[in-house]
């Protein structure tokens, strides 16, 4: 029991002496934001969920990094080359970057990152005793090395052309061996990289503090050293009502969601900003790679996936309306499954609603099998049991009765991985931001559970464009096939797509430099806050 209380006691203490020292800088050199979701590790091998991404993108670089319009950007890598019939990457690296110091590499220590520290980290993400959940990253990978200290090469087994996109991820970040060694399994505690933000105290589920990195390489367009920043602070605070007093009241200087308990307390029904925050609060919005969508389980003949059915769902309900009146208009209606913020989407201006064209769709199909009282059971989860219901009022309009089976999610997840389900809610977040990540959920090589392609469709010339696409690497061939990819998709319709969601941000007038991208990474090297 004494240790308990000693060993509490020092937790508090160091709270207190963290928070002292950030108290001595001006507010406006910390940045402040919650996390309502909890950070399970601050080692970039274990970066699977945004909670853990947006910490360690403050920590950790890689070769290669994505810009807010999708570009590929030079990081630690200054250059690269492709050969090989694209299968053979080699990288120039910059001589000038540095690990934090760290007792690691000796006291008040540090050194140069070289060729070797990519080597050893690509070699950690497929170690199966670290158990890295980005060891997929690495799948079409045949061999790496680093040539000498500044050159770094890999060899792929096939051509990939989002290839350079999977590297910009935080599982291809460089760690230093010395640091991985000295703490073992506590480096997910003690997290030693090359970012603009260094370590400083995480007690978790409570505080978690980083400090500017003195030794950072990048500089802004004007020749100064980055980051602005003095310091980051996140808080932990689970409860979304108290997450968003926090925000108002000036102790975080960003919120990141908009749950429907505040929503209309910051929005009007159509997405704009009330008139008592015009001047404390800005709005961000951008598209966000994901798209939500209803998907049939192809295999085997039933009412669900009956091709008269899904159309009839298809066109059977209004989209726009939806958003309007459940999300404040967050979010654009899907029109493809391709989601906006990628160059692949398009079909901008159609309007899927046609209703009296679904209601010819459900006669014809009691015509054609004498069911009269066509009914389908969708799964979902309690998040989306408020558009479901809506789905469910505008599809009986046109004759199709819709059950809803609300599951937890984790249960949701196992089965419709496993083929137990003929007609389930889905979500895909973009791993990468590439269509061929999306348009890979219908690869008939994909199918769940191995794989993301969890309706079991298979098309014969879809599999052909989509292996085809893969040997192109000049980005205008490639969309052109992708586009035509998404068409099959809307014209067999194996899935439902409902929207495309947005990044809704809120923010204090005073932060400047936050920009928004559609993979919602945070990157904070370039904020900074008025006084």
């Amino acid at each position: 029991m004494i240790k308990k209380i000693i060993s509490f006691l020092c937790i508090v203490l160091c709270l207190i002496s963290c928070q002292d020292k950030v108290s001595k800088h001006d507010l406006s050199e910390v940045f402040r934001y919650n996390e309502k979701d909890n950070i399970t590790s601050l080692d970039p091998a274990f970066a699977k969920n945004e909670p853990n991404v947006w910490a360690t993108n403050q920590l950790f670089n890689g070769l290669v990094v994505f810009d807010d319009s999708l570009n590929v950007k030079p990081c630690i890598a200054k250059s690269w080359s492709i050969s090989n019939e694209n299968k053979t990457y080699e990288f120039i690296l910059r001589d000038d970057v540095y690990f934090h110091k760290n007792i690691a590499f000796g006291k008040d220590s540090t050194r140069t990152v070289t060729a070797h520290d990519f080597e050893y980290s690509f070699n950690r993400i497929l170690d199966p005793k670290v158990a890295s959940s980005g060891r997929w990253v690495m799948q079409n990978v045949k061999s790496f090395k680093a040539v000498n200290d500044s050159v770094f090469r890999i060899n792929l087994q096939t051509a990939f052309p989002p290839f350079l996109g999977l590297l910009s991820m935080q599982y291809c970040t460089v760690v230093p061996k010395e640091a991985v060694e000295y703490y073992g399994t506590e480096f997910r505690s003690n997290p030693v990289g090359t970012g603009p933000f260094q370590f400083k105290l995480w007690v978790e589920n409570t505080k978690l503090v980083f400090r500017k990195n003195p030794l950072y390489f990048e500089k802004d367009e004007k020749g100064n050293k980055l980051p602005y920043l003095e310091a980051v602070a996140v808080t932990f605070y689970a409860d979304k009502q108290t997450e968003f007093l926090q925000f108002i009241q000036g102790n975080s200087d960003v919120l990141y969601d908009l749950h429907t308990s505040y929503k209309d307390e910051l929005l009007s029904p159509t997405g704009i900003l009330l008139p008592k925050y015009k001047d404390k609060l800005a709005l961000d919005k951008t598209p966000y790679l994901i798209t939500e969508y209803i998907a049939f389980f192809m295999e085997g003949e039933t009412v669900d996936n009956n091709l008269l059915i899904r159309k009839a769902i298809n066109v059977g309900f209004d989209r726009a309306k939806m958003l309007r009146y459940l999300r404040n208009n967050i979010g654009n209606p899907a029109t493809g499954f391709i989601p906006k913020g990628l160059p692949a989407h398009h079909q901008e201006n159609i309007d899927l609603y046609q209703p009296e064209k679904a209601k010819a769709y459900i006669e014809q199909y009691k015509k054609e099998t004498g069911n009269l009282h066509p009914s389908i059971k969708i799964a979902t989860n309690s998040s989306y049991t408020d558009l479901f219901e809506f789905i469910q009022r505008e599809l009986q309009g046109i004759g199709l009765n819709i059950e809803l089976e609300i599951l937890p999610s984790p249960i949701l997840r196992q089965l419709k991985a496993n083929g137990k389900l003929p007609t389930f809610r889905v979500g895909w977040i973009a791993d990468y931001p590439d269509a061929e990540n999306f348009l890979s959920l219908f690869y008939s090589k994909n199918f769940a559970p191995q794989g993301p392609n969890y309706s079991h469709y298979k098309n014969p010339v879809f599999d052909e464009l989509y292996e085809k696409s893969l040997g192109i690497t000049d980005r205008n061939e490639r969309v052109k096939i992708y586009k035509q990819m998404d068409s099959i998709i809307m014209e067999e319709v194996p899935v439902v797509s409902l929207f495309y969601d947005e990044i809704i941000r809120f923010k204090h007038e005073n932060v400047k430099g936050l920009t928004t991208n559609p993979t919602n990474l945070l990157n904070l090297k370039k904020v900074y806050k008025t006084k």
